[in-house]
């Protein structure tokens, strides 16, 4: 089986490092243009240079996803440059703490970053998707979906809402051929997680290796997901091979979770 998204255009979100960064490329390799959207325009540049077809075939949009105004500008000229057939939203995660500590403002925040950010997307780029008769939108959420983690209190709450919103949008345009999936990333090599431990070390003291070595524990597959692993799960659902799995999440954890 081979999956091929020639002839395809897909937008990425947060593709200037990590996970994002890691999409970007396996969507390229299957044959779609992309849009790499995130603050850092140099590092987008830089991402659409080491690309197959390099700046040439794919295009960058610099957006603070915390400015609710700029997002919806900058989808809706994304939407007026031609059909959108593939949307991953991705984006950084809250700070880490506590949720009975947590400022209003922190839930605000974040819920404008991920939720609203999503939604202004999905409402640009949807139309595009309805006419070509080809759409897929995959969400790179967190475990925390089914397991909330501790110490993670606005993540949990937010990636939660964006799961609801998700599976919610997934029955609304199910009609139309357009599926909407969640992709649940456990513990995986970033900046992300390294900023983590660092805190999680920080709050309490301890060695972050001692802390690598207990979340590390918790995997059976005993090591950290690369962030290749997590995009190899997004370029199925974004395959025409895909098109049957609708509103689900799919963990990639490595066995983490107890949950089913």
């Amino acid at each position: 089986m081979q999956l091929k998204l020639e002839g395809r255009r897909a937008v990425v979100c947060g593709a200037s490092r990590g996970i994002g960064r890691a999409i970007a490329g396996v969507l390229a390799d299957m044959g779609a243009s992309l849009t790499l959207v995130a603050r850092d325009e140099s590092a987008l540049a830089a991402v659409a240079a080491r690309l197959p077809g390099g700046a040439a075939q794919h295009g960058i949009r610099a957006v603070d996803f915390l400015d609710t105004a700029a997002v919806s500008r900058a989808f809706a000229d994304i939407a007026g440059e031609g059909p959108v057939h593939v949307l991953v939203n991705n984006t950084g995660g809250p700070a880490a703490g506590p949720v009975f500590e947590a400022r209003p403002e922190e839930f605000a925040d974040a819920f404008r970053q991920h939720v609203l950010a999503a939604q202004l997307a999905a409402q640009a780029l949807v139309p595009g998707m309805r006419k070509s008769k080809y759409g897929r939108i995959i969400n790179i959420i967190s475990t925390s979906v089914k397991e909330p983690i501790p110490g993670l209190g606005v993540s949990n709450t937010i990636r939660a809402a964006m799961a609801s919103w998700a599976k919610t949008l997934s029955r609304e345009l199910a009609p139309a051929g357009i599926t909407v999936n969640n992709v649940l990333p456990g513990f995986t090599s970033t900046e992300r997680l390294d900023y983590l431990f660092r805190q999680r070390a920080e709050k309490s003291g301890g060695d972050i290796e001692e802390i690598e070595r207990a979340a590390l524990a918790q995997v059976p597959t005993g090591r950290f997901a690369r962030p290749e692993e997590i995009a190899w799960a997004v370029g199925f659902l974004a395959s025409p091979q895909a098109a049957y799995i609708n509103g689900i999440n799919v963990p990639v954890d490595g066995g983490r979770m107890a949950s089913l």
